[in-house]
């Protein structure tokens, strides 16, 4: 009886559990686990903000997974909700029938309404695109950072990785300079 009463002690609810403790749990929150690097690339960002994501049982288990897909995907807000398109999560291996998703749905991103009237707002008067950044797991939940961005043109693309370029190789110098000795 005593061992009964023992193991009740550390459930779930009681301190010292499993989850949230430990490097592990520390790991998992700071991993993203997918990001558009892309969106960085053809979009200029102007606002980010971070959102929670509706999802079924089984697409939880194919994000821990690792297994999704961000390439082309887009926020619309419909009817003052802010719906997430164009985002691929595979079906997760064991679960069939019941537990099965439609692997390309559309799915509900949660924000404040002041956060999406702004966001409506915005993105109607100035031509901007809503796009995700990445997701990632924060306490046991999924987010999604998404994006308010302005596309860019090709020369804009390049002009972009000019300056990149140029801050690296700035940097390199900077760092082989503090060094005592040279880059090259």
């Amino acid at each position: 009886m005593a061992a009964a009463k023992k193991k009740g002690a550390t459930g779930a609810g009681a301190s010292g559990g499993a989850k949230g403790s430990g490097k592990q749990a520390a790991a998992e929150m700071s991993r993203p686990v997918a990001s558009n690097r892309r969106a960085r690339h053809d979009y200029e960002i102007l606002d980010t903000v971070e959102c929670g994501m509706v999802l079924q049982g089984s697409e939880v288990k194919s994000l821990r997974a690792g297994r999704i897909a961000l390439q082309d995907s887009y926020a619309r807000i419909i009817d003052g909700e802010m719906w997430l398109f164009g985002v691929h999560v595979p079906p997760y291996a064991q679960a069939n029938g019941f537990g099965a998703h439609d692997p390309d749905r559309k799915r509900k991103l949660m924000l404040h309404r002041r956060q999406i009237d702004e966001w409506m707002g915005r993105s109607q008067q100035q031509s901007l695109t809503m796009v995700p950044l990445s997701i990632y797991f924060k306490e046991g939940r999924a987010k999604v950072e998404m994006a308010l961005a302005r596309g860019r043109r090709q020369y804009d693309k390049r002009h972009a990785i000019a300056t990149r370029d140029a801050g690296r190789e700035a940097a390199r110098e900077a760092r082989a300079a503090s060094k005592g000795g040279s880059f090259r």
